[in-house]
C-alpha cells in the first residue's frame, strides 16, 4: 500500500508533510532537468541552428509538451507512480529544449537573476497560501477566468503587436500566477488529507512547476536584459 493511500491513517500534520515532501521533490527535480537541458541545448550550435532553420521542430516540441501535460493532468489517477514520474520528467526535458532559445535572447546573467527573483517571489506567495487561515477557494474561478483572458490577449497581440496589450498581459500574468502559487498550495494542502494514488503527488508537482515556470517567463519579459 503506497504512502498516499495510507495518508488517512496518519495525523494531519504528518500526512501533509509526507505529501509536500514528495511534491517538492519532483518539482525540484523537474526544474533541475529543465535548466540542465536548456543550458546544454543552448550550448549546442548544431541543435540551435537546426531549431532556427526548421520551424517544424519547434512546433513538434510544443505539441509534444501539450500532449504530455494533458495526459498527466487528465489520467494521473490511472497511471502507475513510475509512469507518472517518467511522463513528468519527459515534459520537463521538452520544456528545457524549448527554453534553450531564451539563452539566445537574454543574457545568461539576467536569466539567473530573474530565476532568483522568481524563486523568492514564488516562495513568498506559496508560504502565504500554505499558512493562511483564509479560504482561497474563491480565488480559483477568478484566477482561471483571468488566465483565459491573458491567453486570449496574447493570441490577439500576436497579430496586433500592441505594446499596451503586451504590458497588460505581462503584468496581469505575473499577478495571476503569483495568485495561483498561493491558491495551489492551499488546495494541495487540503488534498493531502484525502489520500489517493501516489501518482497524484506528481500531478501536484506539475501544477506547482507550471506556476513557477510561467511566473519566471513573465518576469523575464520585464527584468531580462536582451543581448
Amino acid at each position: 500500500m503506497n504512502s498516499q493511500v495510507k495518508a488517512h491513517a496518519l495525523s494531519p500534520e504528518i500526512a501533509i508533510s509526507h505529501y509536500f515532501a514528495a511534491v517538492y521533490k519532483w518539482m525540484t527535480i523537474a526544474l533541475g532537468i529543465t535548466t540542465l537541458v536548456a543550458w546544454q541545448a543552448a550550448s549546442s550550435e548544431i541543435f540551435i541552428n537546426y531549431l532556427m532553420t526548421h520551424s517544424w521542430l519547434g512546433i513538434l516540441l510544443i505539441i509534444a509538451q501539450f500532449g504530455l501535460v494533458i495526459g498527466l493532468a487528465g489520467w494521473a489517477r490511472k497511471m502507475s507512480y513510475t509512469t507518472a514520474i517518467v511522463t513528468f520528467m519527459a515534459y520537463a526535458a521538452l520544456t528545457g529544449l524549448t527554453f534553450s532559445v531564451l539563452f539566445l535572447v537574454y543574457t545568461t546573467a539576467s536569466i539567473f537573476k530573474v530565476f532568483l527573483v522568481t524563486t523568492l517571489m514564488y516562495g513568498a506567495t506559496s508560504l502565504y497560501g500554505y499558512t493562511t487561515s483564509r479560504d482561497l477557494s474563491g480565488m480559483g474561478s477568478f484566477l482561471f477566468m483571468a488566465l483565459i483572458g491573458i491567453i486570449i490577449g496574447s493570441v490577439i497581440n500576436f497579430w496586433l503587436a500592441s505594446p499596451m496589450i503586451e504590458w497588460v498581459v505581462t503584468f496581469g500574468g505575473i499577478i495571476v500566477f503569483a495568485g495561483l502559487a498561493a491558491y495551489d498550495h492551499q488546495k494541495l494542502k487540503y488534498f493531502a488529507l484525502s489520500g489517493g494514488p501516489e501518482s497524484l503527488a506528481v500531478t501536484g508537482a506539475l501544477h506547482l512547476y507550471l506556476d513557477f515556470i510561467n511566473l519566471f517567463l513573465l518576469l523575464l519579459r520585464v527584468m531580462g536584459n536582451r543581448r
